[in-house]
């Protein structure tokens, strides 16, 4: 693996790139180099480790392993930067006319991130779901259980209650005593991070800051949660 950036020199350039085309199973990493004037058919993997609200540039990246050759019939794209939710998959097809006739339009309307990542729903590894092979349903709506709870004048904090109690019972069915089930609950941060997430965008507090509040709070009264389902 080898990296290039601006701050090597045409020959370092020229040598690196050799380098790439003749090592089997090369890396090359590089910030703002390779996105465009690059060819080198070759290129079988592509990850874009940026964003770009440019459609050019987002299709002039991936085409660095566009490229087909005898025996090169596929590339893969590891897109880190919501690229593809923003501007669809690599093969979709395109209104360029639409586009160019009414450019204002098409920036206006490209989906930012924050909104991107609104959509995105988090789903437990199989590794983690394993764990919890017990329980029959790990799933819980926080948007729904909100807007019930508006719904029927209930307050907000009712919402994050039922998820903790849901989270506890997952962890006392798949366990043997409160120890296990503690030690279990550690398993289930990711999706903590996620509910806490959504509901705080719900109530309109989605500081960093609250979050963290929340995620730390949420834990400890979890914990407490398992205990008071083991002495029952």
């Amino acid at each position: 693996i080898r990296h290039l950036d601006n701050t090597h020199s045409k020959k370092e350039r020229k040598d690196i790139l050799r380098w790439f085309k003749e090592k089997p199973d090369a890396i090359l990493t590089s910030v703002s180099i390779l996105t465009t004037g690059f060819d080198e058919p070759t290129v079988e993997n592509i990850i874009l480790n940026r964003a770009t609200k440019s459609l050019t540039l987002y299709y002039q990246m991936i085409g660095r392993g566009s490229r087909k050759l005898p025996g090169k019939d596929e590339f893969s794209v590891i897109d880190l930067g919501n690229n593809a939710a923003r501007f669809g998959l690599w093969d979709a097809p395109v209104d360029w006319q639409l586009i160019f006739k009414n450019p204002d339009y098409f920036l206006e309307n490209i989906t930012s991130d924050e909104d991107i990542e609104r959509e995105f729903k988090y789903k437990m590894p199989e590794e983690v779901r394993e764990m919890f092979k017990n329980s029959d349903n790990i799933e819980f709506d926080i948007k729904e259980a909100y807007e019930s709870a508006v719904n029927n004048g209930e307050k907000s904090k009712k919402v994050l209650e039922e998820s903790i109690d849901q989270h506890a019972q997952m962890c006392a069915e798949n366990s043997e005593d409160v120890f296990d089930a503690r030690i279990l609950a550690r398993e289930l941060g990711d999706d903590i991070r996620d509910r806490v997430k959504r509901y705080s965008r719900c109530i309109i507090n989605n500081t960093k800051n609250y979050r963290d509040w929340l995620f730390e709070d949420y834990n400890r009264k979890l914990r407490s949660r398992i205990n008071e389902m083991f002495q029952d």
